[in-house]
């Protein structure tokens, strides 16, 4: 589970997003879009070392797909990726990043996506009494059939999405960046979302072996 605290961040994730969007070679549209968010969801780091988080933003007509990691120290050879710090009332400084060049995300994406646990339950401390946090989004991921054994093989997504790739161990990860509100999620081993006024499964990410 992640725990979330009550805490003050300066400046907010969606300000830090906000400046950052229109900068990012895939972003559709111009800078003076409004971003407004939609929805969010976290894996868990094994170490409990970086808070991985992703965003789900509207910009005009689009959603887009922003993960986020957050390390208490800069991430070496991630320098590309940097979208900057923030003040965490309660853990100091935090590094942000866009998690597709953090090397932790790509694992815990890969672990969500073909173990099906989907996303992370969140809580806080209140008084020492621990407060599930209901979720904004409904994410559920395919999981490999029984015996980790594919009878159809993985299925690639569809070609024309604007996706970002990255790899860890065997498997070579597509992150969806620009959401295909209307499509049909097939892209198995994938992780996918709905959320309120989204009644059909939207693709986040897909999961093929390494070539």
């Amino acid at each position: 589970m992640a725990h979330i605290y009550q805490a003050d961040l300066n400046p907010g994730k969606m300000e830090l997003i906000s400046a950052w969007l229109p900068s990012a070679s895939w972003f559709p549209g111009t800078a003076e879009l409004a971003i407004e968010r939609v929805g969010s969801f976290r894996f868990d780091d094994p170490e409990g070392d970086v808070g991985l988080e992703t965003h789900l933003v509207a910009a005009g007509a689009n959603v887009l797909q922003v993960p986020l990691s957050y390390r208490g120290a800069p991430l070496e050879g991630a320098e590309d990726h940097f979208i900057g710090t923030m003040e965490h009332s309660v853990l100091g400084r935090r590094w942000v990043y866009d998690a597709c060049g953090d090397p932790v995300y790509a694992q815990a994406l890969a672990a969500s996506i073909l173990s099906g646990e989907g996303q992370a339950d969140q809580y806080f401390e209140n008084n020492g009494v621990r407060e599930e946090i209901p979720p904004t989004l409904d994410v559920l991921a395919s999981g490999l059939p029984d015996g980790g054994e594919l009878v159809e093989g993985p299925q690639p997504g569809p070609a024309d999405l604007t996706v970002e790739r990255i790899s860890t161990g065997d498997w070579e990860l597509s992150v969806v960046r620009v959401l295909d509100l209307g499509g049909e999620a097939t892209a198995d081993p994938a992780l996918t979302a709905q959320w309120n006024g989204q009644d059909v499964p939207v693709l986040l990410a897909w999961a093929l072996p390494a070539s």
